[in-house]
Parts: C-alpha cells; sequence; structure tokens
C-alpha cells in the first residue's frame, strides 16, 4: 500500500494537515495531496536527515491528523520519539523508507562506508549510526553552499565519477507547495550542501579507491565559509 493509501486508511479526512520533511523529492506531498489532506512542512535533523522532534511541535495545529516519519538514506528514524511525539499531540504516526536504494547487501555496504568515512578527507562524511543502511553515501561539501558543491559535482562528473544531489529543491521551496512559511533553516541548508556519492553496492577495491582519490584531489581545492 502506497502511503495515500495508508493515509486513507488511517483515517485521514479532506483537508486534515499531514506533517511530513520538506528535504524530499516532493513525491511524498503529492501523496498527501492525493489523499486530499494538506502537507505542512517541518525541519530536518542536520545529522540524519530525518524530521528533528523539535521542529514537530510548532507546526501542530488543530487540523493536523498524522505524522510521517522518512527513513533518509538509511539513518535510523527514532521510531519510539516520535510514537511518543505524535502521542502527546494527539496525531497518527506513520512510517516511511526513503525509495531509493532499498535492497542490496547492507554488510557490504557498511564495510565500504567505513573505508570512504576512514579516508575521504575534504568533503564531511556521513554522520556515524548505529544501524544505518547507507542506502546513499552522503557528503556535505564545503565552502559555500551551492555554488561550491555545484561545481565540486560537475568536477566530480568529468572525471568519471558518478555523483547526484539529492534534493535539488526543497519541496517547500517548489512552486506548486509554496506559500508564506517560516525558512526551515537545516532542511536548505542540506539541500546547498549535501552530495550522494556513487552507490555502495558491488563498488570493487579499485573503484572505492579511485572515489577516495578523485574526491580527496578536488576537496582539497574547497574551504569552509
Amino acid at each position: 500500500m502506497g502511503m495515500t493509501g495508508a493515509l486513507k486508511a488511517a483515517g485521514v479526512a479532506p483537508g486534515d494537515e499531514v506533517i511530513v520533511p520538506a528535504f524530499d523529492t516532493g513525491a511524498l506531498a503529492r501523496d498527501v495531496i492525493a489523499a486530499e489532506a494538506v502537507p505542512v512542512f517541518a525541519d530536518i535533523d542536520p545529522l540524519t536527515y530525518c524530521l528533528a522532534p523539535e521542529s514537530v511541535g510548532p507546526v501542530v495545529t488543530s487540523r493536523t491528523a498524522a505524522l510521517v516519519l522518512v527513513r533518509r538514506f538509511g539513518y535510523p528514524a527514532d521510531s519510539a520519539r516520535f510514537a511518543e511525539l505524535a502521542a502527546g499531540h494527539g496525531v497518527l504516526l506513520l512510517e516511511q523508507d526513503d525509495r531509493e536504494g532499498l535492497g542490496g547487501d547492507v554488510a557490504q555496504r557498511r564495510e565500504h562506508a567505513r573505508y570512504l568515512d576512514r579516508r575521504l578527507a575534504g568533503v564531511e562524511t556521513p554522520a556515524p549510526a548505529e544501524g544505518h543502511r547507507y542506502q546513499r553515501y552522503v557528503v556535505r561539501v564545503p565552502g559555500n553552499g551551492r555554488p561550491d558543491r555545484d561545481a565540486f559535482a560537475r568536477l566530480l562528473r568529468r572525471r568519471g565519477v558518478a555523483c547526484e544531489v539529492p534534493v535539488p529543491t526543497p519541496v517547500h521551496r517548489m512552486r506548486e507547495f509554496r506559500r508564506d512559511q517560516t525558512a526551515l533553516a537545516e532542511t536548505e541548508r542540506a539541500a546547498d550542501e549535501t552530495l550522494a556519492l556513487p552507490s555502495l553496492d558491488g563498488l570493487s577495491p579499485a573503484k572505492l579507491r579511485r572515489l577516495v582519490s578523485v574526491c580527496n584531489a578536488l576537496g582539497g581545492l574547497l574551504q569552509p565559509a
């Protein structure tokens, strides 16, 4: 069952508000709209990219019916804390895995991630977390935000290293969802700085070494703002 069906099955009614992360592609917000509900955006934790618990309370209203917790990039989410939070506000809690990178060899991804964590320089490697499945290996590029991140990504691609900006535009900044709302600082900063490196599934030792070599050579050109 997709999220639209899950919301309807849970009793979310037309016009109800559903709290979702804005650090997303927009698919989840569209699922909410398809259920005839209204997506309301909350900020993320800068380390896990999951919703920040402290960002939820300020956007809860009398119309809030549900909260959707997304496990982003394979980071574990604090389900117990969010269950307590949802119960405290009298709203439903639904959970969703990031839609990319499900399956694969989790043990191999973790081994490759440990290798990259130890050797990459010039970028901020993912924050360690017990249970991280590394569906995507997402780094932050230091410097002056989006311009430096985008330049870094272009140089990686020219050297044959696949990479992708995971969230080019936060959902609350997309035209179809834009409305008067307080800025979501951590969401916007993550959208400006994050870069997903190649999938860790099936990477050979030679490709891992080349990834480190190319990233480190380019990373030395960047300095924190």
